[in-house]
């Protein structure tokens, strides 16, 4: 049977099996079964076997619980009123004022979080109320929300890094390098924005009324010391050389029980409660990267891989051009997948292109990344919509508006990293040269 018709059959399979609920990891599982099955292959369960075991049993991936543990244990602590706390002073002077304690509170927490999902949550939990009761505007404080909350997906230890570098066989180190610049880039495109709103809608911004001594503001800023220290420490000794990845997030959990210690947070509830959670949602990840590589096994025994990337080559496509095909295709993809999701199955497929057409795979990382953060927030049915539907209570149609803008932003920052790759590439060159 014809390579293309396989494929748009296993496409097909795919949806169909999304569409009716089935978990993202079994779906693929099944579609690879199929293609096996479409080509004669009885021997599926032996390949799976295998195909699986080594996808699962890198030791890159160590580094995944761990940092996943890490954020969980924090979560539990009083990080959440201690980064609103610690900011309110600073920003009594700045136009949008509380507005941007989402933005920065996100930056803050997607460094010890590593997840989209978790930071829009963690923090919407707290702000939200806090910012309606002062009276500022609910479209915007939603919008700061939606789209800092996608800062999870970049700033490192991001998640979704490690899972592209595993899967691309890229350093997880020179990545979390790579994404440092361009997280720092986004929080001041959404910070600018924020102040250039609240300048031309003034009186959806309260007035401040409270003036804060510098013994106030130095006292606040005494509570971001802990968590900060912790950040600087765990990417700080990865960007020096001193550890792994995996090292690092060992550091970081052993940080994080101290910091929840020191503040009387570390229960025996909030321990098993954080060990829970880190363990369903690492083995969530490694279910979806199992089905994924058995998925890649099949594809390649089809030949699809090797068929899309001849393909692609021979219509001789500019990379500006491959780079604009793709951007479409993740940003639908992210409509019916999650972010994680959507690099895994992809990436064996499109790396061969990429290549193709000489770009470079560290700077496709950061790309991707960006990318995906779109798609968590791309109107009707972006992942990080719906947390903060359940959030906030309000319709899809309010929350995709709120959102809009600052869909427009990451996009733009897509842009920029593509004309200017060196926003990506300089700080790790710059790290190995010495």
């Amino acid at each position: 049977m014809n390579e293309l018709i396989i494929g748009g059959i296993l496409l097909v399979v795919l949806f169909g099996f999304l569409a009716s609920g089935l978990w993202v990891a079994l779906s693929l599982l099944m579609v690879a079964i199929s293609g096996m099955i479409l080509l004669g292959n009885d021997a599926f369960g032996l390949i799976y076997a295998t195909s699986t075991w080594g996808a699962v049993s890198d030791w890159s991936l160590a580094a995944l619980p761990l940092f996943i543990w890490m954020g969980e244990i924090l979560f539990r602590t009083r990080l959440s009123s201690d980064l609103f706390e610690g900011l309110t002073p600073w920003l009594g002077r700045v136009p949008g004022r509380l507005l941007h304690v989402n933005i920065l509170s996100c930056g803050l927490f997607a460094a010890v979080s590593g997840s989209s999902a978790a930071t829009a949550a963690t923090i919407g939990k707290m702000t939200l109320p806090e910012l309606k009761k002062q009276g500022y505007d609910d479209k915007m404080a939603i919008a700061t929300l939606a789209g800092s909350g996608t800062l999870g997906l970049l700033i490192p230890p991001s998640i979704i890094l490690i899972v592209y570098g595993v899967a691309a066989e890229v350093s997880i180190g020179r990545l979390f390098i790579a994404g440092a610049v361009p997280g720092l880039m986004l929080v001041m495109l959404f910070m600018g924005y924020t102040m250039y709103w609240a300048l031309r809608n003034p009186s959806k911004v309260p007035s401040d009324t409270v003036t804060y001594s510098w013994s106030v503001k130095l006292k606040a800023l005494l509570k971001l010391i802990p968590v900060g220290l912790l950040v600087l420490f765990v990417l700080g000794s990865i960007y020096g050389g001193l550890t792994t990845p995996t090292e690092a997030a060992a550091f970081g959990v052993v940080g994080a029980l101290l910091l929840a210690f020191t503040g009387r947070s570390l229960t025996r509830e909030s321990l098993v409660g954080s060990l829970m959670g880190a363990t369903k949602t690492s083995c969530m990840i490694l279910l979806i990267l199992a089905g994924a590589a058995f998925l890649t096994v099949a594809m390649g025994f089809i030949g699809l891989p090797r068929m899309l990337a001849e393909t692609i080559a021979a219509m001789e496509l500019s990379p500006y051009l491959l780079l604009f095909i793709l951007t479409l295709l993740f940003v639908v993809l992210g409509c019916f997948l999650d972010g994680i999701s959507v690099v895994v199955l992809t990436t064996s497929v499109v790396l061969p292109m990429v290549l193709q057409a000489g770009i470079d795979p560290l700077w496709f990382g950061i790309y991707i990344v960006l990318v995906v953060e779109m798609s968590q927030i791309t109107p009707p049915v972006g992942f990080n919509l719906f947390v903060l539907q359940s959030l906030t209570g309000r319709d899809m149609i309010f929350i995709s508006k709120a959102a809009l803008p600052f869909f427009f932003l990451l996009l733009f920052a897509v842009v920029i990293v593509t004309v200017f790759p060196g926003i990506v590439t300089w700080l790790p060159s710059e790290m190995t040269a010495s």
